[in-house]
């Protein structure tokens, strides 16, 4: 738990699961990547599913959710998904809350790792999660997702968005978009179109949830990119500019695929912009 500012923080941890070394790597070799995260026997790298849950006042907002529980054996199989020790529901109860509290589902994108816990199978049908909740997604990425596209059709599943697009809780926005003072969407186009970093605090004293743009703390150099982001030049250019931007701010950084590192500063050096002093959210 993290009190910054007028919002306290809690790491809601959704499981683990993993993807391929290379695909998350692009044309990073791998002697260099696996130094940083290794492999299994089958080139798999371990990944956190590690979403974020804000109170502020009246509102309790919670910043992606992990892929849910509609998988088949042969999905758990493929991305090795482990929810074993930890899961949704039972970090938002160790948090001391339950989806009918959440008034707000921030979704930086609607890949089936960072939306998938929005939706379960109950019987034969298809129902929201959180109920009560309000789901923010940019416009441009929703209106993305209906247009059939070979590198992502396998991370939009139509059991996330279905579900979503008829329940009348879905919020589009159209750009950079300020929840609540101090709480602000900031759309990235590298990995996909439109998908939304969530910038909390001010000054100093602010969290960045990278989403995919810097899925790990071991993505921080320029050329170390996903073969998943769909134009890789805008991801480099992104990153660029934001690390500018976050180390010119003494901004910290909330990793949500790193399998160790939770967050972290960053520092200049000769070498560039380097990730500084990796903790856990509580040690802010």
């Amino acid at each position: 738990m993290l009190n910054l500012g007028s919002f306290t923080l809690h790491t809601i941890e959704t499981g683990r699961f993993a993807l391929d070394g290379g695909a998350m790597f692009g044309i990073v070799p791998k002697p260099l990547w696996e130094r940083k995260i290794p492999a299994d026997a089958k080139n798999r790298i371990p990944m956190h599913m590690r979403c974020l849950l804000v109170e502020a006042g009246d509102r309790l907002l919670l910043i992606d959710n992990g892929l849910g529980d509609k998988y088949d054996t042969k999905f758990g199989d493929i991305y090795s998904v482990d929810r074993s020790t930890h899961e949704l529901h039972a970090s938002l109860q160790k948090a001391g809350f339950s989806a009918s509290d959440v008034t707000d589902v921030l979704l930086t994108h609607l890949h089936f790792d960072h939306c998938g816990g929005s939706t379960r199978r109950v019987g034969d049908r298809l129902e929201i999660v959180f109920d009560r909740a309000v789901h923010h997604v940019q416009r441009r990425h929703w209106e993305w997702t209906k247009i059939p596209n070979v590198r992502e059709r396998n991370s939009f599943l139509n059991d996330n968005l279905e579900p979503l697009g008829a329940s009348g809780q879905l919020n589009l926005l159209d750009g950079r978009t300020t929840v609540l003072p101090g709480i602000e969407l900031i759309p990235t186009e590298g990995h996909t179109v439109a998908m939304q970093l969530v910038k909390i605090g001010a000054g100093a004293e602010t969290l960045v949830y990278m989403a995919d743009l810097l899925p790990t703390s071991a993505h921080l150099p320029p050329a170390w990119n996903m073969a998943y982001d769909l134009f890789p030049m805008d991801t480099i250019r992104e990153k660029e500019a934001f690390l500018e931007e976050a180390v010119a701010g003494g901004w910290k950084l909330f990793f949500e695929h790193d399998p160790t590192v939770e967050i972290a500063s960053l520092k200049r050096t000769d070498a560039g912009i380097q990730v500084d002093a990796p903790r856990p959210l509580d040690a802010f």
